[in-house]
């Protein structure tokens, strides 16, 4: 197969830039890696090596395969630098103001037949796209975490979304051995909309004292064959993470069933975000 020859722009560090970088480099795309702190940007490519040298370890990469993969990833500070990639993906918390003052920067030094995504689990593309000068390059392409294993994307289109934006988007994904599916721009689109009440429920359930974390982890893992039960996701993905999702879901729905459980709410506020800093519905500090 012809490996993908154009450059892809990937702005932000945290778990789901690493993981996209790392996954749209062994699919043989040039990265250019973007956070306008040094420090942050040199963590995150040791992080990726850390994940690649496991898969070494466990010989599902040889060390050629990793050296090739981490070549291909060019960190950089100054937004500038993204300049001549033909597609961009913003990888950026889910807050709003944030992402527009980005994306508009972004906008501004992009080339004009650049497409530039946002990986948004939440938030309108369409609002999104009405910040750029260019909307019909513009598109939602939500990765899931970890992104080298997780094999769906949603491709979200805005309302001034071209099809050819779509059609080039879809090839990126694909291109990356994903799948992607197209969804309309309706906040939480489909697999959040449907998750994060499930993972707010578990967390009532725990706060009326119907079963212990283990316990109603335990019941969705073999009851309805979970791979993880979701306190236990919800750990993974992060409780601020969580908590965000579920606050916009609830202001843009405003159903009582998308407003954070305070057993959410209140971890966060003791800094309990789950595996990330140690702490969460469980205990990872031992």
């Amino acid at each position: 197969m012809t490996l993908p020859r154009h450059t892809l722009g990937i702005v932000g560090t945290g778990t789901m830039g690493c993981g996209l970088a790392q996954a749209a480099a062994q699919a043989g795309y040039t990265v250019v890696f973007q956070n306008r702190r040094e420090a942050s940007v040199e963590q995150a490519v040791k992080k990726i090596r850390q994940g690649l040298e496991r898969l070494v370890a466990k010989e599902k990469l040889t060390k050629v395969e990793c050296e090739e993969t981490m070549e291909r990833i060019r960190p950089v500070v100054p937004l500038e630098e993204l300049k001549a990639c033909e597609r961009i993906v913003e990888c950026l918390p889910e807050d709003l103001e944030l992402k527009r003052e980005l994306l508009q920067r972004i906008d501004a030094i992009a080339g004009d037949e650049s497409i530039i995504a946002t990986n948004t689990s939440s938030l309108s593309v369409t609002k999104l796209a009405s910040y750029l000068r260019r909307p019909a390059h513009f598109v939602g392409l939500h990765f899931f975490n970890p992104v080298p294993l997780m094999r769906l994307v949603e491709v979200v289109r805005g309302m001034r979304t071209s099809d050819s934006t779509v059609a080039a988007v879809r090839g990126l994904a694909e291109s990356m051995g994903k799948v992607p599916v197209e969804v309309k721009d309706s906040p939480g689109f489909v697999v959040n909309r449907v998750l994060f009440p499930m993972i707010n429920e578990a967390a009532f359930a725990l706060q009326q004292g119907v079963a212990t974390p283990d316990s109603i982890d335990e019941c969705m893992k073999l009851g309805c064959n979970h791979p993880l039960g979701p306190l236990a996701l919800a750990d993974l993905v992060g409780l601020d993470v969580v908590f965000a999702i579920l606050d916009s879901l609830y202001r843009e729905y405003g159903e009582s069933r998308y407003a954070p459980c305070l057993e959410i709410k209140k971890r966060v506020e003791a800094g309990w975000l789950g595996r990330k800093s140690g702490r969460g519905f469980y205990n990872y500090e031992a």
